[in-house]
């Protein structure tokens, strides 16, 4: 039985290398063409880059090899840190898709990384292979802007629903408007 993986607790020690590096660490050879996506490696865990068209069809594969849970999803700004680490054909966009899907069985994680255009930030929805996504996806497109197609109640989850804009964009206008959370209590009295 090999030895568990260290966990991500081991990189925030003193001394240890901050987070974000160690993304073009190359894949094993017989990983290439297994998913027939761009693939590197990041802290021993394996990164997957599929396109928006290849990430629902992914996803169904990895669901068939056990991975069932998907431990979280969440979106990332790019705008003011172009210079990020992929994959030779993985074009960089201003934003992108992260997700983190758990292998129980295998005891495995795995990440996919979905690259979204400013211009079009449409990704479809994995709701219907993973339920528990669907408050990741909310959270994602309230304060990103990504729009999940396919999922059943694309609302926003935190900011009131008339708010104008989506205030985790590095370009958002920030200091004008007091944010007022949906069922946040009122001022004390």
């Amino acid at each position: 039985m090999a030895a568990p993986a260290p966990s991500d607790l081991e990189h925030s020690q003193p001394g240890q290398p901050e987070p974000g590096q160690g993304e073009a660490e190359q894949p094993e050879p017989d990983e290439l063409d297994h998913y027939g996506v761009p693939i590197s490696r990041s802290r021993d865990q394996l990164v997957l880059h599929p396109s928006r068209i290849e990430y629902p069809t992914l996803a169904a594969v990895l669901a068939g090899e056990g991975f069932h849970m998907c431990a979280d999803l969440c979106a990332v700004d790019y705008l003011t840190h172009p210079g990020r680490q992929l994959p030779d054909g993985v074009v960089p966009e201003r934003f992108e898709v992260v997700v983190n899907l758990l292998s129980v069985e295998h005891r495995q994680r795995i990440r996919l990384r979905v690259q979204v255009p400013e211009g079009d930030p449409h990704v479809p929805s994995l709701t219907d292979r993973y339920p528990g996504v669907a408050a990741m996806e909310r959270e994602a497109y309230d304060l990103l802007g990504i729009c999940f197609d396919g999922h059943p109640d694309l609302t926003r989850i935190l900011m009131p629903d008339d708010w104008e804009g989506h205030p985790l964009r590095k370009d958002y206008a920030v200091g004008k408007v007091p944010v007022q959370f949906k069922e946040a209590p009122g001022p004390r009295s």
